[in-house]
């Protein structure tokens, strides 16, 4: 029998999960967490097999997890009644964590629901290298983004930098993960999984970089401890047609759902 699958949000990224799962031997997207009014958008987004429902309660009991693909506001909404309900969640949403009072609301309803939250690595690799160092103890860890200046249209970054003119790289914030995944709700979420693999949000230096010389996005981390040190740096295009999307973002999304129906997880 199928493993049920929901997902909340119904865009690029479940768009693309829905399409990747789409006859899937062991897993299946049975429902769409959507907003009212935006059924029959959500059925057609994901190929029509999904049934909308707009709220958590709506899910039925065999539901085996839901994945958030809705940004911070979806994980707002839903998080905590997901987990409540008992179901685990997946989330692509990892800087909503840097609002310290919701982290908190959402560990309670995990340990309350029996459930837990996976947030997965999306656009980033060496998460686990991260992670698996702060073990040991981490001494520090720097992660640098930089966007082709289009790709922080509609951020902070416009505050402070003419984006339309830029002719050289330059860096339009320098501070704590926390800070930027605050102040860039929609840019940041790399800078809040990097904090939370390593030494957490407010000791994790981040810069943010428009760079005119990229055509897509680079990620860069660097971390040094007792384990030694290691740099890692990642060209990361987005999904076609989706500037805004990740493409590695989407593929995580679908290799940690048939993680939960693999025997054998590398």
């Amino acid at each position: 029998m199928k493993q049920k699958i929901a997902l909340i949000g119904h865009g690029a990224i479940a768009g693309y999960v829905a399409e990747r799962l789409s006859g899937d031997a062991a897993l299946e997207i049975s429902h769409v967490i959507c907003r009212a009014g935006r059924e029959d958008a959500a059925r057609a987004a994901l190929g029509g097999g999904a049934i909308p429902v707009t709220d958590a309660a709506a899910l039925p009991d065999d539901v085996r997890a839901v994945l958030d693909c809705a940004g911070h506001a979806g994980l707002h909404q839903h998080g905590v009644a997901v987990l409540r309900r008992g179901i685990d969640l997946i989330s692509v949403s990892n800087g909503a964590l840097a609002d310290a009072a919701f982290a908190l609301a959402l560990e309670r309803a995990g340990r309350d629901g029996g459930a837990r939250l996976r947030l997965l690595p999306g656009a980033i690799g060496a998460i686990d290298a991260l992670s698996a160092a702060a073990i040991g103890g981490l001494e520090g860890v720097r992660y640098t983004g930089r966007k082709p200046p289009a790709g922080w249209t509609g951020s902070a970054a416009e505050d402070v930098l003419d984006l339309d003119n830029l002719t050289e790289a330059t860096a339009h914030f320098e501070g704590s993960a926390r800070d930027a995944a605050l102040r860039y709700p929609k840019n940041a979420n790399v800078a809040a999984t990097v904090a939370l693999a390593g030494i957490g949000m407010d000791a994790t230096q981040v810069m943010l970089i428009a760079d005119p010389a990229l055509d897509a996005n680079r990620h860069e981390i660097e971390a040094w401890g007792a384990f030694g040190r290691f740099s890692f740096t990642i060209d990361g295009n987005a999904l076609p047609g989706r500037p805004s999307s990740s493409a590695l973002t989407a593929m995580s999304a679908v290799r940690v759902l048939r993680n939960l129906v693999t025997p054998i997880l590398v």
